[in-house]
């Protein structure tokens, strides 16, 4: 049994957004749905600028290295984002919680789904399973969801360089 929908795949997908930016709000709803979400949004112009200002905004959390400073951030974000939690069916799936109202609006939603979701990714994992790549110059985020917490690299393609950088240094 699966108790925790927003953790996981909220940070994940937020990942996958600021690592490999959709040209376009087809593509942001794409991988939506690619990375777990059920419902999609009527589309507003301006969907994709504000969804880049929901990454950009979680971006700073993944990159301050302070767990301090790091919850206060996080906490203004869940502030501005999330509601009292409320059960709900739509669409007929099944009784379910929601930690939003129900506003229709892909990045109202996206901006509550991934502060909540890197909150329970956070406090249930630890402080620091959000990082950048320690492959430099790669500074693609590492949403560490491995079961002993040690994964600094994005890719294993960015594991292997790094290692072969160790390697040469020791020659």
């Amino acid at each position: 049994m699966h108790l925790n929908p927003y953790g996981e795949y909220a940070v994940l997908l937020a990942a996958s957004l600021a690592n490999d930016w959709p040209a376009d709000r087809a593509g942001i709803e794409a991988r939506t749905l690619e990375l777990g979400m059920t419902q999609t949004f009527p589309p507003a112009a301006d969907d994709h600028e504000r969804v880049r200002a929901v990454i950009d905004e979680w971006l700073s959390i993944v990159d301050e290295p302070d767990p301090d400073a790091r919850a206060a951030l996080l906490n203004a974000q869940l502030a501005a984002a999330a509601a009292y939690p409320r059960l709900t069916n739509h669409d007929d799936e099944g009784w379910h919680l929601h930690y939003r109202d129900d506003v229709p609006s892909l990045p109202y939603v996206l901006r509550a789904i991934i502060s909540l979701g890197t909150s329970l990714h956070l406090v249930t994992r630890g402080m620091s399973r959000l990082s950048r790549c320690q492959a430099a110059p790669c500074t693609r985020v590492v949403a560490d969801v491995t079961r002993n917490g040690r994964q600094r690299f994005c890719s294993v393609r960015c594991a292997n360089r790094a290692a072969v950088r160790r390697h040469r240094a020791r020659i």
